[in-house]
């Protein structure tokens, strides 16, 4: 087996790696790293020279790579997409809410909402915030 073809297993490893080890974004520059290193073995590199450039990769990708994906992991609520963003939105419930259900107008749009407490109650014309999202449905609270 060549070195490089060895270089792209440990590259692939610690891609998976990274897949089951959200959030903290080590593995994935070290992926990167092994990248590196297998094109050098290709070009014909001694072993020598793979493991400088795997030493070098990795630190260069952890100094950029992750405090950039760090940075993202922590973006301030204003910058969130999708039902992330709508998480500390306030609504106005159209449909009087509890734990079983009920209705709120949340940016111009209708929602099926729940109670975020189950022993709250929200009549309608109440305004409440959005807590949490699940599928569908807006779990809100005062």
């Amino acid at each position: 087996m060549g070195a490089w073809i060895a270089w792209a297993i440990v590259a692939i490893g610690l891609a998976v790696g990274e897949i089951f080890t959200p959030g903290l974004f080590f593995l994935g520059p070290l992926a990167v790293a092994g990248v590196a290193s297998a094109i050098v073995a290709a070009i014909g590199a001694g072993i020598a020279i793979q493991v400088i450039v795997f030493a070098v990769a990795s630190l260069a990708s952890l100094a950029v790579l992750r405090p950039l994906a760090r940075a993202h992991l922590h973006m301030p609520p204003s910058l969130r997409t999708g039902t992330a963003a709508l998480v500390g939105a306030r609504a106005i419930v159209v449909q009087r809410v509890d734990e079983n259900g009920g209705r709120i107008r949340l940016g111009g749009e209708e929602w099926s909402a729940r109670a975020y407490v189950p022993e709250q109650v929200f009549e309608p014309g109440a305004h409440v915030e959005v807590a949490e999202i699940q599928g569908a449905t807006a779990l809100v609270y005062e």
